[in-house]
């Protein structure tokens, strides 16, 4: 099946942990061993032919850099124009990708149709490695927004889709762990992503920051990667209250395979997906729960977060890489799903939120 995933931190893997996604997963596994740096070395999950194994022939890409005040409690960049710079980095890797035929940047509907074209439509027959994936950009945490000229020129970029607030204080808004206002920075920042026709990605924000931006922004509004506070408690995932209003507004959720987001008690370089027994099926469960207070599937997507700052170390254990996304059809269809919602969660929810967003 076709899938649509909302949310990789391709670009970050690519530059900050220095892998070559053009590359097989085992040879880039392979070329990480023995390195300590950082606890996924050696268990990613993601690359680009490992996408196109899966499937996986659409997703929304970030750009991600974090300003750091010296009070901030996360490690970042201690400038915003230092934030700035390094998402620039990122872009470049995008537009590199973009040169090596590897990937495609899509920004509107004409372009969107043109793709899908290619991977379900008349050039379904085409093998997979020899088709680009396609990348939505997306920016996680809106530091990196020097000025309001800065969005525009992102816009300009490809940028389609904004979450104003990361983890802790944010320029914008506060994100998980913390709490706190937009303020008068976040409603200009909102206001102007409603005149540019920017997605308001809802993933982060705080409970007060949430509250305030869905009062004050008007457009379209989805959350990449987020999963139910009722099943994992924690602020990262949203609660019943915050979905019944994300699901009001229109907007799709994404659910993430990062296992402290699906299970509680998860404690991380404790726990393990095996001690835990956590598997693809808990995935399931957040979606079945989102759709039971939507009364139907569709507002609910994939959104894996796969590599993102995590690997096989702290993902389902009957996941190896991201193209076992295809074991999860089979499973909606044990939980009773009908094979048009499937269809939906995999990809046909975003998509259509998508069209209607850019139309």
């Amino acid at each position: 099946m076709f899938v649509f995933d909302v949310h990789l931190d391709l670009s970050m893997n690519a530059l900050e942990w220095n892998r070559d996604l053009t590359r097989p997963i085992r040879e880039i596994r392979d070329r990480e061993a023995g390195m300590t740096d950082r606890p996924d070395r050696g268990r990613g999950t993601v690359c680009l032919p490992e996408l196109r194994r899966g499937n996986i022939g659409l997703v929304v890409a970030t750009q991600i850099a974090r300003y750091s005040k010296p009070t901030h409690p996360l490690q970042g960049w201690n400038s915003p124009r230092q934030a700035w710079a390094m998402t620039q980095g990122q872009l470049a890797w995008y537009r590199s990708m973009e040169e090596a035929g590897e990937m495609v940047q899509i920004r509107d509907v004409a372009g969107l149709e043109k793709h899908l074209d290619l991977w379900i439509g008349s050039g379904a027959a085409t093998p997979n490695d020899k088709k680009p994936i396609g990348y939505i950009l997306s920016l996680e945490g809106a530091d990196s927004i020097v000025t309001l000229a800065h969005l525009e020129r992102s816009y300009e970029q490809g940028l389609r889709a904004v979450g104003p607030a990361h983890y802790g204080p944010g320029t914008y808004a506060f994100g998980t762990d913390s709490e706190g206002t937009i303020g008068a920075k976040g409603r200009e920042l909102l206001k102007e992503m409603d005149r540019l026709g920017i997605i308001l990605d809802a993933t982060h924000l705080c409970d007060q920051s949430f509250r305030e931006a869905m009062d004050c922004f008007t457009g379209p509004v989805w959350a990449s990667h987020s999963n139910c506070r009722v099943l994992t408690p924690h602020n990262r995932q949203f609660t019943d209250e915050q979905l019944k209003e994300l699901i009001g507004r229109g907007a799709v959720i994404g659910a993430p395979l990062d296992a402290w987001m699906m299970i509680p008690n998860w404690i991380r370089a404790q726990t393990t997906p095996e001690s835990s027994g956590l598997k693809l099926s808990k995935l399931v469960e957040h979606v079945d729960h989102i759709c039971q207070l939507a009364g139907n599937a569709r507002h609910c997507g994939i959104g894996t977060d796969l590599d993102g700052g995590f690997g096989r170390e702290q993902s389902p254990m009957d996941l190896d890489t991201i193209a076992d996304l295809q074991k999860l059809p089979e499973q909606f269809r044990a939980k009773g799903f009908k094979a048009a919602d499937i269809e939906g969660i995999m990809h046909g929810n975003f998509l259509r939120f998508v069209r209607d967003a850019w139309s």
